[in-house]
């Protein structure tokens, strides 16, 4: 899971598909079955599962990180699995792709100074790193600047055709500094007929924040934290965005980019506010309605940055099943094979490899698993099944953004798509949680095989928080690709609802991207095992049919997928 991100629930999916008794490991049911169900009937071992998962989590492998020797076992030993399924390359004649990247570490010594252009009298405002404001740049350059910038509020920042919103109408921000405010205004008002109310959408997401800015033509923009509608403090911010940052390496195509981004603390915000003769929170009110106009601030934003610039390379992996009637269209299931890797400043004798074996090697075992179901049908499927596994996930979604952005086939010759990270290693629950809930018809195929099991599907706890947005799935939508994201919920068929709750909430405390998260005696993968047999039904049913899943009505998604099928 994405490590600039704060926690969020262990997505642990735990679906039965031919019958509500747990299915014993490596034990298949003894149902009478069809001809046809026993065709497609997914033979998964947990033993495998879990063979699978101790290698890639094991110390040899040195926590996954991309550009490590950990990424060059991981990637060979995905490889040899595909070869040994004779599983066809993705990607031309060759299994990986090259993701070109660049880590850039921005000089903690960075300030920015706010200037008031109405009243010669008022101080200038010297916002200093890490405690009043984090700056950056995505351009892979050594020193860049800007002076005096104009600053310009602009609430949220927002331009959204489809809610008839547009924070930006009416002024050019060219060369000027935006302020912008966190989430979007469904969250602040709980109005659920603004935006999508509580639940972020993609307008509230801060890379969408910076990336508007720049297509508006702006130089800098700063984006207002706030600890409840960010869902994290700023100690996350100041932590997450500090150190090297890995990117994409655009090369000298970087003029498109903001000069500098940042994060400004609310405290930090208040205070240009207010010398600007405003009042933040007056600010955040009117930014909550269509009729919102920017707001010149008569201020301007002064300030310097150096970085340290590294380039280097990692590689997404893929294997195919050929379709045998229309090849070209493509259901992918993915999941990134990247973890953190080591901690070399650890104290010695402390364990400072962050093995990842929830997060995300049950992931990569999974996509291995399936394509095994897969190759084992006597007849390949109609359409094309494709198995993916990205790099520098962690680092910022990065391996599926340079696939998204430069696809062996089409982006929309993709039909859908299954995300998996992070499974259940709990055993199976009686409630499906699916991430970004109510978003596309692909959840209607996940009812569809759920329904089989008398499962309940709901939508995530605190849609607030925007996970739909924090992995690799989130790229495929931006190209318009539906793609399912789910976990199990709280309620485990054996032990109950308490006792999967402090699960999950143990992981989260100490083990999520700790090094503690390792393979453990106590695991049981017979949820696993259902929930993987889940994603090939779904799969299965997409790969021999003609339908393309399309975005439920009113989604940000939806205008990219039909522009893109014409």
């Amino acid at each position: 899971m994405l490590i600039t991100t704060p926690p969020r629930f262990i997505t642990c999916l735990s679906i039965c598909l031919f019958g509500i008794a747990l299915i014993a490991c490596d034990k298949q049911s003894t149902d009478p079955a069809t001809a046809e169900e026993l065709l497609i009937k997914p033979v998964i071992s947990t033993s495998k599962l879990l063979n699978d998962i101790t290698r890639l989590a094991s110390d040899e492998f040195e926590g996954r990180a991309p550009m490590s020797t950990g990424e060059t076992l991981t990637l060979d030993f995905i490889e040899q699995r595909f070869r040994e399924l004779e599983l066809a390359p993705v990607f031309d004649n060759n299994y990986r792709q090259a993701v070109p990247l660049v880590s850039i570490t921005t000089t903690p010594t960075a300030q920015m100074t706010i200037t008031s252009t109405s009243s010669e009298a008022a101080e200038p405002l010297t916002l200093n790193y890490s405690e009043d404001i984090m700056l950056w740049s995505l351009r892979a350059e050594q020193q860049l600047s800007i002076d005096a910038s104009e600053m310009v509020f602009v609430g949220y920042g927002v331009v959204a055709p489809e809610y008839n919103w547009n924070d930006y109408a009416g002024i050019d921000v060219t060369g000027k500094t935006v302020i912008i405010l966190v989430n979007d205004p469904g969250f602040a008002t709980n109005d659920n007929q603004l935006f999508e109310g509580r639940a972020m959408t993609y307008y509230g997401r801060w890379s969408y924040k910076f990336e508007e800015a720049a297509r508006q033509g702006a130089s800098a923009a700063l984006i207002v934290h706030d600890t409840e509608p960010a869902s994290y403090p700023w100690a996350v911010v100041s932590n997450s965005w500090s150190g090297p940052q890995f990117h994409l390496d655009l090369g000298a195509d970087n003029s498109s980019l903001l000069t500098i981004e940042g994060w400004l603390s609310h405290e930090a915000a208040a205070q240009i506010m207010t010398q600007s003769g405003h009042s933040l929170p007056d600010l955040e009110g009117l930014a909550l309605t269509a009729e919102f106009k920017p707001l010149e601030l008569s201020m301007t934003a002064t300030s310097s940055i150096e970085q340290s610039i590294t380039h280097a390379e990692s590689y997404n992996i893929g294997g195919k099943i050929i379709g045998s009637s229309h090849p070209d269209e493509w259901f992918i299931y993915m999941a990134h094979w990247d973890h953190i890797g080591m901690d070399n400043t650890a104290a010695e004798g402390v364990d400072n490899i962050y093995n990842g074996a929830v997060d995300n090697a049950t992931g990569l075992a999974g996509i291995m698993a399936l394509a095994e179901v897969f190759a084992a049908q006597p007849q390949p499927p109609l359409r094309s099944a494709i198995f993916l596994a990205v790099t520098a996930e962690e680092s910022g979604l990065l391996g599926s953004a340079h696939y998204s952005q430069y696809p062996p086939l089409q982006m929309d010759q993709h039909i859908a798509g299954i995300n998996i990270d992070s499974m259940n290693v709990y055993g199976p629950t009686n409630d499906l949680v699916v991430v970004g809930y109510g978003k596309s018809q692909i959840e209607d195929y996940l009812r569809k095989h759920a329904d089989n099991q008398l499962r309940i599907v709901a939508p995530e706890e605190h849609p607030e928080a925007g996970g739909f947005y924090r992995s690799d799935h989130f790229n495929f939508a931006k190209q318009g690709v539906p793609v399912l994201f789910a976990g199990s919920g709280s309620n485990h068929r054996e032990h109950g609802t308490a006792w999967m709750i402090q699960k999950q909430k143990n992981f989260n405390a100490n083990r999520y991207h700790k090094a503690a998260d390792e393979v453990l005696d106590d695991w049981d993968l017979s949820g696993m095992q259902l929930d993987l047999e889940l994603f090939f039904h779904i799969g299965w049913d997409l790969t021999n049919n003609d339908d393309w899943p399309e975005w439920y009505d009113g989604n940000e998604f939806k205008a990219t997928r039909e522009l893109s099928r014409q």
